[in-house]
């Protein structure tokens, strides 16, 4: 039973890899990224995605840089652009800020299954977004690029374990 479970475990391998390599169309945009961390966000003890943060060589919190999300629950579109807006308001944008960027997302966020991937690349004057590997919008502007991406990366984030495995740099 013990070689059958190790066979198992080496043919998990490629996989394991091939889930943090970067999409196509994610390396097609800035292919100097690298992977750098990944983690677990549950809910009530559910896991919601797994994210995989992609950076370049030196600096994991400066743009160019782009987080995916790979989804384990259906969520709709409008509920991703609301919980976005609720976990930016802690990094001192204003209402009307919050309000523009909630519908711009909601026009972006799909709904999602498990196993779908939403991609956002942080440039440095704009946002850009992937749906399972498909570009589907960018939010211009530096701020609101800086302020989406602090939900994950910034000291102040409400999941300071999810940053940490995000912030670890590979071996």
């Amino acid at each position: 039973m013990r070689r059958r479970d190790a066979g198992l475990a080496l043919l998990a391998l490629p996989l394991a890899a091939w889930a943090k390599e970067a999409p196509g169309a994610l390396t097609a945009a800035a292919p100097n990224l690298r992977p750098w961390g990944s983690g677990e966000f549950r809910r009530f003890g559910f896991l919601v995605y797994e994210a995989t943060l992609w950076a370049g060589d030196t600096a994991p919190v400066k743009p160019p840089l782009a987080l995916g999300l790979t989804y384990k629950r259906n969520i709709d579109g409008k509920a991703i652009a609301d919980a976005s807006v609720d976990q930016m308001r802690r990094f001192d944008a204003t209402d009307a800020q919050l309000a523009r960027w909630g519908d711009q997302m909601q026009a972006i966020f799909p709904n999602v299954k498990p196993g779908d991937q939403i991609v956002g690349l942080q440039l440095p004057d704009r946002a850009r977004f992937f749906f399972n590997d498909q570009p589907v919008g960018d939010i211009a502007g530096a701020e609101f690029a800086q302020t989406f991406f602090a939900i994950w990366l910034d000291p102040r984030t409400s999941e300071p374990k999810l940053r940490d495995a995000l912030l670890k740099r590979p071996a």
